[in-house]
């Protein structure tokens, strides 16, 4: 049975619909309104190999903080929702990407304890009209509301785009081998028998 998550959420700042299937191949419809956050989720879909619907408008006028805060937020509830009792999941997961000259590392753990750990050299760059310390609030609220533990390290990269680039596609990569199937797990992947 597939795993499939869905989340519709509504404020005075955003307006936002999300389908993330675990199960899937990559296929998105990313509509933002925030080209650069488009393409990042596109990225995040396709090397992650999960489909994702993302519907999302805002207040962009004033910037884009919101939207990518709550696209965050929304994105971090389905994936969370998708994985259910998360009985015979592998739990952790690790990806390193190179980006021509930048590279990323993403660590997790879904284990229902959230956590961020970011470490950057980007800071206030801009990539376009996308400020990449936008970057760095999207995964804090992914995480807190996913339930997912997340080390980011960007060893080096001297371009944002190239570095943020890595970054999402090893975001992807690491999710999606934290949440296979493996058969030598019984029940929830810990000792405690629970996650959390």
């Amino acid at each position: 049975m597939a795993r499939e998550g869905q989340v519709e959420r509504t404020t005075k700042e955003t307006s936002i619909r999300i389908s993330l299937r675990l199960e899937g191949e990559g296929a998105g419809r990313i509509e933002t309104g925030v080209p650069f956050l488009d393409h990042m989720l596109t990225l995040f879909s396709r090397h992650g190999l999960f489909d994702l619907t993302v519907v999302a408008k805002g207040d962009i006028e004033v910037d884009f903080h919101h939207l990518v805060e709550d696209v965050g937020i929304c994105l971090g509830e389905a994936f969370r929702r998708s994985l259910g009792e998360m009985k015979g999941i592998a739990r952790f997961g690790h990806a390193a990407v190179p980006m021509i000259e930048a590279l990323a590392a993403v660590t997790v753990d879904v284990s229902a304890r959230p956590h961020l750990v970011y470490n950057s050299p980007l800071r206030n760059e801009k990539v376009g009209t996308f400020d990449v310390e936008l970057v760095e609030e999207f995964l804090r609220a992914f995480a807190q509301a996913s339930g997912v533990c997340l080390h980011v390290n960007v060893a080096y990269g001297s371009n944002a785009h190239h570095t943020v680039e890595a970054v999402f596609k090893a975001l992807g990569r690491s999710l999606s081998d934290a949440v296979r199937f493996d058969p030598r797990v019984k029940g929830v992947p810990s000792t405690k028998g629970v996650l959390g």
